[in-house]
């Protein structure tokens, strides 16, 4: 067996951060390349002995489907042998099962122990399994890899959590061939993975090297706890300082326990990056947060990765879309890769959730009705009315069509615009006439829909396409005077996400509450033994 050193393997790269999710037919690949890396006689591969590989090892009975169409497309030529040895894409397959940690994830490997006496050259042992075996091995190994580290739970599971938006679809045959194809993709390739992985990949080592540091140590509180504010003096500042130096909100720990100018500036990076409220108070709550074990920040660091493998990269080549983000309260309108308009908004309560989806904003009605939902003349309207005969008249409400509506204008629940996306769970986004909601660190408030607080900015933005719609004429129809319903010719898509921790563009690691436990239920899925961590809502 052809003895690859690990020099060889650094020169690889990493193995499978490159993969391509366009069609088969898109890619240039050598016949060079093809001949290099799959011409050879032995191990033969057939039907017979692929059937004959999974019923002796059941337990990757699963990938049997994916590995058969894998050799089929190869014309059933061996894929990790040349001539009698395992090439070096075999080496580095092994190398990054081996280290998964480094994406995010623990894969359970069925058959380790054979698999390692296969790459222990020292080892003597007749328990080596065939090199058919090992061939077929190898190309299981390989599926269970992509599909962790690619592709996460898959959609059903998805829905399980209420995960609505579409999942990437990804070719294992396109995978393998682009690794062949284009060695330098080996690092990073940003048309299989949404970019914001490998954003959360850097900052998962600096947090599990700040976990080795022991240098996570427990900030001090006094009792009773008050709060803490600048030119105060407490052994409390003292190791809030230590704590912002070591994650980056401060360059240097001075190691004084005075609230001063420098450590104001930290405390203030630190809540813009976790949503809270922009001040330099420091309350029990804020320090609680703080104290939470480091190995919580990287578990969620983990799961928003896996969030991030769902997500189709095609995603961001959009000429212009609207993301809003639930945990961080906010929305971004992207217009040829640059945000147009960021604003916050207020989400749906617990118990009338938000929900994650996508869809296709095909008009903006200015001055809108609001139609009472039925849920809500039920549960709320009805009561009211029984105790004020003039409460729909006193708030601007009639009844039309055996239906309840507001009519238009500065009190309207739904503001002065409105932002329509066809989709099953009768969810838009509008503006609010309840402007201080907005000044809240958790914004749940709504019954579902989301709540915009620059509406008019993100209606002006998105009306830039069409010239005849000037300022005075976007003025006139957000008057309230009356409902003036525009079509864009050009949909523009919306997704509504949630990640709890999100790298920004300029490189600071942002975490936000789990505000409707999602944290929680993804990691009972993906990680089932794990009891210590839980989300900062429990």
């Amino acid at each position: 067996m052809k003895n690859f050193t690990f020099a060889v393997i650094l020169l690889l790269g990493i193995f499978f951060n490159s993969s391509t999710v366009f069609s088969k037919n898109d890619l240039h690949i050598s016949e060079a390349h093809k001949i290099i890396a799959f011409s050879t006689s032995s191990p033969e591969i057939t039907t017979a002995s692929i059937a004959a590989f999974f019923k002796k090892y059941s337990d990757l009975k699963s990938y049997q489907t994916d590995v058969a169409a894998l050799y089929k497309d190869k014309a059933y030529k061996p894929i990790w042998y040349e001539g009698n040895d395992i090439n070096e894409f075999g080496y580095l397959l092994y190398h990054k099962l081996n280290s998964t940690y480094e994406e995010g994830v623990q894969i359970d490997i069925p058959y380790k122990k054979k698999l390692d006496e296969v790459f222990n050259e020292e080892s003597a042992s007749k328990s080596k399994i065939s090199e058919s075996d090992t061939e077929l091995l190898l190309s299981s190994m390989y599926i269970l890899y992509a599909k962790h580290v690619y592709q996460g739970i898959d959609a059903d599971e998805q829905n399980k959590i209420q995960w609505y938006l579409p999942k990437k679809k990804l070719s294992y045959e396109t995978l393998l061939d682009s690794i062949v194809s284009n060695p330098d993709l080996l690092k990073e390739n940003k048309h299989v993975l949404f970019s914001q992985y490998y954003k959360l990949q850097e900052v998962l080592k600096k947090y599990r090297e700040i976990e080795k540091s022991n240098q996570w140590t427990p900030i001090y509180m006094d009792k009773p706890y008050q709060d803490l504010r600048p030119d105060a003096t407490s052994q409390t500042i003292a190791d809030v300082r230590h704590r912002l130096f070591i994650i980056g909100d401060l360059a240097n720990d001075s190691k004084s326990n005075f609230y001063d100018q420098e450590l104001m500036d930290g405390v203030m990076k630190y809540k813009l990056r976790h949503a809270l409220s922009p001040n330099y108070i420091l309350s029990k709550e804020h320090i609680d947060q703080m104290n939470e074990p480091i190995s919580d920040r990287i578990k969620t660091i983990m799961l928003n990765m896996e969030r991030c493998r769902w997500i189709p990269p095609s995603l961001e080549d959009q000429s212009e879309y609207v993301m809003v983000n639930i945990p961080s309260f906010m929305l971004y309108f992207v217009r040829d890769k640059n945000f147009d308009i960021v604003s916050k908004v207020f989400i749906g309560t617990p118990l009338t959730k938000t929900v994650i989806f996508s869809g296709q904003i095909d008009r903006i009605v200015f001055s809108p009705y609001w139609y009472v939902p039925t849920s809500i003349i039920q549960n709320e309207l009805k009561l009211k009315m029984a105790e004020d005969k003039n409460y729909l008249a006193d708030h601007g409400m009639e009844w039309n069509g055996g239906k309840v509506r507001q009519k238009p204008g500065p009190e309207n629940a739904l503001g002065l615009v409105k932002f329509m996306f066809p989709n099953p769970n009768d969810i838009y986004m509008h503006d609010s006439p309840s402007k201080s909601l907005f000044g809240f660190e958790k914004r749940i408030f709504s019954h579902g829909c989301i709540n915009v607080e620059k509406a008019k900015e993100l209606a002006v933005s998105m009306m830039k396409d069409y010239p005849e719609w000037t300022i005075d004429k976007i003025n006139e129809a957000m008057s309230g005077e009356k409902e003036t319903p525009f079509f864009l010719k050009k949909k523009i898509p919306i997704y509504i996400g949630y990640f709890t921790a999100w790298v920004t563009r300029d490189g600071n690691m942002n975490f936000y509450p789990d505000v409707y436990q999602r944290d929680t239920r993804l990691n009972g899925m993906l990680f089932p033994n794990d009891t210590a961590y839980k989300s900062d809502q429990e």
